[in-house]
């Protein structure tokens, strides 16, 4: 099937329809990312141009319907097309997660006028957009507290304080967050960045994707319509639990892609340095297998949850804590394999380690995802 798709015939969930999409992003990444990766680990430069030209696929709606403007395929298609991103670059595999979690979240809101004017223009990347529900679900699951407070005025909220770290974000780009109300109820509005006083600045530099438009943004007295409100208080817990198992899932395309490309490196080095990389721990048969059981266990969760049918809160987290944890084992592998070469800037064995260890501190992190496992266990001995 060709790479090129047919706008005419929108996909319907056919397994071809989703390997078309992935060949699809695979050749426009290779040709438009790829050229770009090592300015956009280095300088911090943001593919801008590159993420709304991917909008061309509707990767960001795969897992939305056709009748809506997306795909159709699951969250399983978007999580093979969103690995073909992170294939080539994790940090951009990354902001297509940021983007694709903002559609997600128009997918699942009660706030229908808001879904109708925003998602379809998000899905087709004339929009762009972050997540900024890193605080709320760590503040979810008793880590820390909301930072950002709101108060109810007529039409709307009024919200005040600093949420750090928001990714995937520049002039106009938007982005929800979590805001507690005086009541102790928690209110999830949409804001738009450099409209209605909200003010992004940069709080420092990374060690590794630098160049996903993250910042620390600002709230003096900014007023958020209702109109712009993704759950209102009574709304908050139940859009919460909706949209949370697609949130983690689809963090498991950067894993995927990420892993498959350290497997690549591997191979690689081997033409040159079998001869002494055979002495080393971790090989690249053995993560193959690991990668393969890994990838066929995510996609089965993640099509499950797409169909309605039955699944676990342990799955989930489960899950991600392998994707996790496998992309720390093939970075470091791939870095071993590669020697003293991964040490130049711009081989990609240094900086999958990077991005590696940036999947297992996102949110959920390795340690909130652990966290949360374990009260599961000890309510099930309760």
């Amino acid at each position: 099937m060709s790479a090129v798709l047919n706008r005419e015939q929108p996909f319907v969930g056919q397994p071809e329809c989703s390997a078309a999409l992935r060949t699809a992003v695979a050749a426009r990444t290779r040709a438009e990312l790829l050229p770009q990766v090592v300015s956009i680990d280095v300088d911090g430069t943001y593919p801008g141009d590159f993420l709304r030209r991917l909008g061309i696929e509707r990767l960001y709606g795969a897992a939305v319907s056709a009748e809506r403007g997306g795909l159709g395929l699951g969250l399983h298609g978007l999580i093979e097309g969103m690995s073909e991103v992170s294939r080539v670059c994790g940090a951009t595999g990354f902001m297509v997660w940021c983007q694709s979690a903002l559609v997600w979240y128009l997918e699942n809101t009660p706030n229908a006028a808001l879904r109708e004017r925003l998602q379809r223009r998000v899905i087709e990347g004339a929009e762009l957009g972050g997540t900024g529900l890193s605080n709320l679900m760590k503040s979810v699951a008793d880590i820390e507290e909301l930072k950002l407070r709101a108060q109810r005025v007529e039409g709307g909220y009024c919200v005040n304080g600093v949420l750090p770290w928001v990714s995937n974000l520049g002039d106009g780009h938007w982005f929800a967050a979590g805001c507690r109300m005086d009541d102790g109820g928690r209110v999830l509005p949409l804001f738009r960045c450099g409209e209605g006083g909200v003010q992004i600045r940069t709080g420092g530099h990374f060690v590794a994707l630098e160049g996903t438009g993250t910042f620390a943004c600002h709230f003096k007295d900014v007023f958020v319509s209702d109109a712009d409100v993704l759950a209102h208080p009574g709304q908050f817990d139940a859009f919460i639990a909706c949209i949370k198992p697609g949130f983690i899932m689809m963090q498991t395309g950067i894993a995927l892609g990420l892993i498959e490309d350290c497997i690549a490196i591997i191979r690689q080095s081997g033409l040159t340095h079998a001869h002494v990389n055979q002495y080393l721990d971790v090989q690249a048969d053995e993560l193959q297998a690991q990668y393969d059981a890994a990838r066929s266990t995510t996609l089965d969760l993640a099509r499950r949850i797409s169909e309605g049918r039955p699944f676990s809160r342990k799955e989930v987290l489960s899950c991600r804590v392998l994707g996790s944890e496998l992309s720390l084992k093939a970075s470091m592998a791939a870095m071993l394999h590669t020697g003293a070469k991964g040490y130049l800037t711009r081989n990609p064995a240094q900086r999958r380690v990077r991005e590696a260890i940036f999947v297992a501190i996102v949110t959920p992190a390795i340690k909130h995802l652990r966290k949360e496992l374990a009260a599961l266990e000890a309510s099930a001995v309760h």
